[in-house]
């Protein structure tokens, strides 16, 4: 598909009455992986990009994450979602030129937080409802509409507050956005809670103490990602492996590797 079928479809997902699963690669590699293994759409994740650049999170540059998504873009059909943080408000052009950038580099969706690393602290309500509704005008100026996730990082950097977080994701509801995502809820009757009282489609994260995929399908999400988890699994992995290498000297690691049948079919 071309980049405006893409972003065409994606808008068609979030339509949709059902859940669908967003898993976010990391590369080029994973990103053929997941192509292959079924999904309907595919997300960047921040972190998973900047450990592959030998960076932590919220370190990266625009101009690598938009080269980043180039290539992500090139290597697969599937509509692509991208983490792009805050957008960089404080770059040239700031948000709107984020957004666009994006955009002409393939992406179909991106999405803007409401915490700021520089303070160490979340912006006010008011403050990221503007960011929410600037972004919003670049991503659907567009000749193909972007789709636009607002996310409120409450529960994500340990404030554990759901009304304010409801509070939060109506108000980037009511600033334009598309979709809405609190990332790192666990609990099925709070996610429930914000479905019912936001009114728009919610993402949620998979993670180890959340509801299975289909618990959340019962309460009406729309969109289930990943983050930095595959990522962060794989990455561990690779860990595990050399720990047993440099300690016992074996190499049982090697059991749990990919097929070399499904790294033809998807790299091939």
């Amino acid at each position: 598909m071309t980049f405006d079928e893409r972003r065409v479809r994606f808008r068609e997902l979030h339509a949709a009455n059902e859940l669908f699963v967003m898993p976010n690669p990391w590369d080029v590699g994973s990103a053929k992986l997941l192509t292959t293994l079924g999904f309907q759409a595919l997300a960047t994740t921040s972190a998973g990009f900047a450990w592959t650049l030998g960076k932590l999170d919220q370190k990266v540059t625009r101009d690598e994450l938009v080269a980043h998504v180039a290539e992500i873009s090139a290597a697969t059909t599937l509509p692509l979602n991208v983490d792009s943080e805050r957008c960089y408000p404080e770059e040239p052009g700031g948000i709107a030129e984020t957004v666009a950038l994006l955009a002409e580099a393939g992406a179909a969706g991106c999405s803007i937080e409401d915490y700021d690393p520089e303070t160490g602290g979340m912006d006010s309500i008011e403050v990221a409802a503007a960011h929410v509704a600037e972004a919003v005008e670049a991503a659907h100026s567009l000749p193909s509409p972007v789709v636009l996730t607002a996310r409120a990082e409450n529960h994500l950097r340990g404030v554990d507050d759901v009304d304010d977080t409801i509070a939060r994701l109506i108000a980037y509801r009511e600033a334009g956005a598309d979709c809405v995502y609190a990332p790192w809820l666990t609990d099925l009757g709070r996610i429930a809670r914000i479905v019912e009282e936001v009114g728009a489609p919610v993402n949620v994260l998979a993670v180890p103490a959340g509801p299975s995929v289909p618990e959340l399908a019962s309460v009406g999400v729309r969109r289930v990602s990943t983050g930095s988890l595959l990522a962060s699994a794989a990455y561990g992995a690779l860990v595990t492996g050399a720990r047993e290498l440099a300690g016992p000297g074996t190499s049982h690691y090697a059991e749990a590797g990919i097929s070399r049948d499904l790294l033809v079919e998807a790299l091939g």
